[in-house]
């Protein structure tokens, strides 16, 4: 299971009631943010989540408004010597612009006290954990290097509770055993093995983010099937021409994204101060029933449904 935060979820500039793009994701010890617009600590702090387990940063592009806050938070993790290490993945023209941020300004003249690792991501996967794989995978928007996270649990055949007990298999190592392949023998002689304990191969969940964007065409297949679908919705149907002039998408472009990658819940952020929450809901659901506008400091839990 991967559970959400949305830290920030206005386009361009803050809003009284909306802070700038940055969400955090988390899956069993590991905690990832994506993207880190301005004001991104004060955001983690009012949420509660703190600063803790930030090793992992993914920046989607180089726009100051999704990498601002990185100053600010890093300064802040080098003062309380909290971490020591942060890895910050994204594209190369991504990258170069934080290190010029970041060594060029916050530390510049010296030496952060934790290692920062900069890690130049290619589509395909970046990072794997025990059961899951984080993979980017590449979107239009203004300029080179943009990229999208799709987080992707590993299949897995569920253990038969029911089934074991029947067959006299006690609670404790012996199960954990025939959950990772191995088979067992009972105290009266009788060897169990996994295939009379698992279920049929079941696929895990499935989260894609894509960040800022300006069409949908190229990455159907890439978040097809999706349990969760995060993708902006800059503008307004009315304000399609503008939409395709600044490489953004409307709340009908992403539905439509949505409906034809077949996901199963669409969230839409990256809103704008020109447009109310309800219009855009509205417009998207006319397409993608099961769409929800973010606001900051929403939580969602992101499970497998069959």
């Amino acid at each position: 299971m991967f559970e959400l935060t949305f830290l920030g979820t206005a386009a361009s500039a803050p809003l009284p009631k909306r802070g700038l793009t940055s969400l955090i994701v988390t899956h069993d010890e590991y905690r990832f943010m994506i993207d880190c617009g301005e004001g991104t600590q004060r955001q983690l702090m009012a949420s509660g989540l703190g600063f803790r387990r930030l090793e992992h940063i993914l920046i989607t592009h180089a726009h100051l408004d999704h990498i601002l806050g990185l100053g600010g938070i890093l300064s802040t993790l080098s003062q309380w010597e909290t971490l020591e290490r942060v890895c910050i993945y994204g594209g190369k023209n991504t990258l170069d612009r934080i290190d010029d941020l970041l060594f060029g300004i916050v530390f510049r003249g010296a030496r952060p006290p934790m290692q920062i690792d900069f890690v130049d991501v290619k589509p395909g996967i970046i990072l794997s954990g025990d059961d899951f794989d984080v993979m980017a995978f590449p979107v239009q928007h203004r300029g080179p290097d943009c990229y999208g996270y799709l987080f992707q649990e590993h299949s897995r055949r569920p253990f038969l509770n029911d089934k074991a007990t029947q067959l006299g298999v006690p609670n404790g190592p012996e199960r954990r055993l025939l959950v990772s392949g191995q088979p067992i023998t009972l105290a009266d002689g009788r060897v169990i093995t996994p295939d009379e304990v698992l279920g049929d191969l079941q696929r895990g969940s499935k989260l894609a983010v894509t960040g800022d964007i300006g069409e949908t065409d190229s990455i159907v297949k890439v978040v097809h099937d999706a349990d969760l679908l995060v993708t902006e919705a800059t503008y307004s149907v009315t304000e399609s021409d503008l939409a395709r002039q600044n490489a953004h998408l409307t709340a009908a472009q992403a539905a439509r994204l949505a409906r034809d990658a077949e996901v199963r819940q669409l969230i839409l952020t990256h809103i704008s101060g020109r447009h109310r929450e309800k219009d855009l809901e509205t417009e998207a659901r006319a397409l993608f029933p099961n769409t929800v506008i973010a606001r900051d400091f929403d939580t969602y839990k992101v499970n497998r449904t069959t």
